[in-house]
């Protein structure tokens, strides 16, 4: 996996940079109180996926995709109300689970998830869809599995079947998604060997911590960069 790089944002936001130089991000809240300062203005961005529509995973598309002009991939529900906030009306950019989208050579398919997806307007709840996890394919045929916000499922096991990601991000603060111990599991139905977790330490609630993932998964590699920091994968 040369020249693939893995850019922790805090809380579920990442970048990756792909290797042919496209800088990807996935859920970008870098409003997040983890986010570095120097992170909050990307200086570009050529693709943006989402998971699901909760605010602290939507984030700055709106205003990022504006910007730069970039495609957003995200579920068809939540990519429709967001053309609402801005955007274009791309179905191309509205798969859903099960769909892949393909965009100079990078492949993005929307997996199942276990949360909700709203947002919050006018003193009520709207409904955008059900949430997903992401698998990026990148140029070179390395694969990352982004589980978004979810619990453990016994589905997991199709995902790794079908797609064998490279490299597993999970969410592992607990209270919203799965905790350490749910994380684990996940891993075994996966059959990963490289985590990165995520999630975690934003607020109080999320007390799940990467040296818990650790101890119940001994033959994982689990990758936990400190918000800003980039790894190579």
């Amino acid at each position: 996996m040369a020249n693939v790089s893995l850019t922790w944002l805090g809380h579920a936001a990442f970048r990756v940079d792909s290797p042919t130089g496209k800088r990807i991000y996935v859920d970008p809240w870098l409003e997040n109180p983890k986010c570095p300062e120097g992170e909050k203005e990307p200086e570009r961005v050529d693709l943006i996926a989402l998971t699901h529509g909760h605010d602290d995973h939507v984030g700055a598309t709106v205003e990022l995709a504006q910007k730069f002009g970039c495609p957003v991939i995200a579920q068809v529900e939540l990519r429709g109300w967001l053309s609402t906030k801005g955007l274009s009306e791309d179905m191309t950019e509205a798969p859903n689970k099960g769909g892949t989208v393909k965009r100079d050579g990078i492949k993005i398919t929307l997996t199942d998830a276990k949360h909700s997806s709203s947002a919050f307007e006018d003193g009520r709840f709207i409904y955008l869809g059900e949430p997903t996890g992401l698998v990026i394919e990148l140029e070179d045929g390395t694969k990352l599995y982004f589980a978004g916000d979810t619990g453990v499922f016994g589905d997991m096991q199709l995902i790794g079947r079908i797609y064998q990601p490279d490299v597993a991000v999970l969410p592992i603060g607990g209270h919203y998604t799965m905790d350490p111990r749910e994380a684990a599991v996940a891993l075994e139905l996966l059959g990963v060997k490289r985590c990165v977790p995520c999630h975690y330490g934003t607020f109080p609630l999320l007390a799940g911590t990467p040296d818990e993932l650790r101890k119940l998964s001994p033959n994982v590699e689990v990758i936990a960069p400190e918000p800003g920091e980039t790894v190579e994968l």
